[in-house]
This record gives structure tokens, sequence and C-alpha cells, in this order.
């Protein structure tokens, strides 16, 4: 297990080395500079070229990947040229909200989709079956910031339940922290709970026409004990994997839905440094969002033996 980790761990090192060199050149490509931006729409040529050659951006691109490369060799993603502060700061500060979302949102897709999945197995071709897939179709086809104006429509102008925008920290108190991020999780999760159900509902299929849930039944096995103790815990490694990524697809996903519901997380960073042109910031996030990606991906794959004792690393 201990070597096949680190060999996991010494394989994303390229991974992230491509990432980083196509995060740098496509931003580097696109049009626009934040010397333009710093300056000003009343700036002249000679202004916008000196703030150029301030920031290093007159430089050929290959000597400005090279300075990159050498920045992330020392633990160093830069400095954001519009918060004048380093990358890492400007993203701890904002991480929590995006962070705590995730998590809320997993945890709903989860709790909706994992249990649809089973009851849809289990009643296999019937309307209840049926019913869930629909359900399940219609949730991954709705836009989660649509959802998520619809919510704050219904829970928060009409009801008053909840805040219509805004994060409450933690140093506020728990409780608050999740009343400010029940709606905003709830547009995520319900989104990918539907994929969770479909992934589910296949995986326990497959499981229910085995040899051994047959062999179960005829020794006179109760249908709880059967779907929920051996078939639920075989089917575990595809909803498992499924569950992984739509963690890490929620990290992405939680910039449009921070923006609908005012939430000062990675989201709006990203968007203003984008709006910015603040490279630094840019490729700060997007290697932080590439590298949870991998992490997931890992602590996915470590979690197989957990479920199928027959799964073994080397």
């Amino acid at each position: 297990m201990k070597t096949y980790v680190v060999r996991r761990l010494l394989a994303l090192i390229p991974v992230a080395l491509v990432v980083a060199t196509v995060a740098f050149v496509l931003i580097h490509l696109a049009p626009g500079d934040p010397a333009s931006v710093i300056a000003g729409p009343y700036a002249s040529a000679e202004d916008v070229q000196r703030l150029q050659h301030q920031l290093g951006l007159d430089q050929p691109l290959w000597i400005q990947l090279a300075r990159w490369y050498g920045r992330l060799l020392r633990g160093d993603v830069g400095d954001s040229i519009f918060l004048r502060k380093p990358v890492l700061d400007a993203i701890a500060d904002r991480v929590e909200p995006t962070l705590l979302l995730t998590v809320f949102a997993t945890v709903v897709a989860v709790l909706i989709g994992v249990p649809a999945g089973i009851v849809s197995a289990h009643r296999h071709n019937t309307a209840a079956d049926q019913t869930v897939m629909v359900l399940a179709l219609v949730g991954i086809s709705v836009p989660n910031f649509l959802l998520g104006l619809l919510l704050i429509l219904f829970f928060s102008v009409q009801l008053g339940w909840f805040p219509v925008a805004g994060y409450s920290p933690l140093e506020y108190g728990w409780a608050k922290t999740l009343r400010s991020l029940v709606l905003p999780a709830f547009a995520l999760g319900v989104v990918q709970s539907g994929l969770i159900a479909r992934i589910t509902r296949s995986a326990m299929l497959d499981v229910l026409r085995e040899q051994f849930i047959l062999a179960g039944r005829a020794k006179g096995l109760g249908e709880p004990a059967l779907v929920y103790k051996h078939a639920l815990k075989n089917a575990m490694i595809p909803t498992i994997t499924i569950i992984g990524i739509s963690f890490a697809i929620l990290i992405g996903g939680a910039i449009v839905v921070e923006t609908v519901f005012n939430i000062p997380g990675l989201g709006r960073l990203i968007i203003s440094a984008v709006l910015r042109r603040d490279y630094p910031v840019i490729q700060g996030v997007v290697l932080c969002i590439a590298g949870v990606y991998m992490l997931i991906n890992l602590a996915v794959d470590l979690s197989y033996p957990l479920f199928d004792p027959r799964v073994r690393y080397q």
C-alpha cells in the first residue's frame, strides 16, 4: 500500500506541471493584460508599457513561464497584482466558504442520490423506479444557478426561512453558517444527486443479478439484509467513484452558485481575477482546483479495499 501511494503521489507531479503549463499559456494568450486594466482607459501607451515592464509582462512568454516554474519549485505561487498580497493568502481567505459549501452540497447529493438509486434498483420496472429516474433526469438537466434563483424566490423571498444571499463565517457560529449555506448547497447538491442516483441504480442492478444474491434469496434471507448488507456493499465501488468525482466537480461548479448567492468564496475570487486579468490569482486557483481533483481521485482509489477486500494494491 505504501509503495502504491508513493507511486501515485510521484505521478501527480508531471500532471501538475502539465496543468500549470496549460493554465499559464491559455491565460497569457487571451486578449488584454493587467497593465492596461491597472493603468485605466485614459492611460497613454508609454504608461502601459512602463507598467508592463514593472510587472515583467514585456518579457517573452518562455521567460515568464521559466520564472513561473521557478516560483512553483520554491512553493511560491506568486503575488496578486491587484490585491497586493501572496496568492496563497488570497486563496486561504476565500477557501472556507467554498470548502464548506462543497462538503455540504456533497452530503445533500449523497443523502438524496444513494437512497434514490437503491429504491429505484430494488423496485426495478415499477412506478417507483420510473418516478426516481424521471426526477433524476430533471435534476441533471436543471442548471444549478436557475435552481438557486428558484430556491431564493420561494424559501427566502416568500417564506423568509433563509437569507437571500451572503455568508456567515464560522466565527459567528455553526448555526448561522449552515443557515446561510442551506440554499446554495441544495442548488448544487440536487443536480449532482441525479447523477449519483443513476450510477447507484445501475451498480445495484448489476449486483442484484449476481448468483450470491439469488442464493441468499433461496436460503430465505430477508430483502433488507440482501439489499442493504450484501448488494449495497458490493455496489459501492462505482458509487464511491462518482461521489468523489462529484465532489471535485462541485468545487468548480460552486463558482456560478457563489455568484448567485453572493458568497465570498473562490468563485468570486477567480471571477474578479479574470475580469482584472490578475494572472497569478487565476493560475493559483486553477492549480488548487486541479490539486483537489488529483487528491480526490487518489483518496477514492485508496478507499476501494474498504468496500471490496479483493482489491489489493502492490
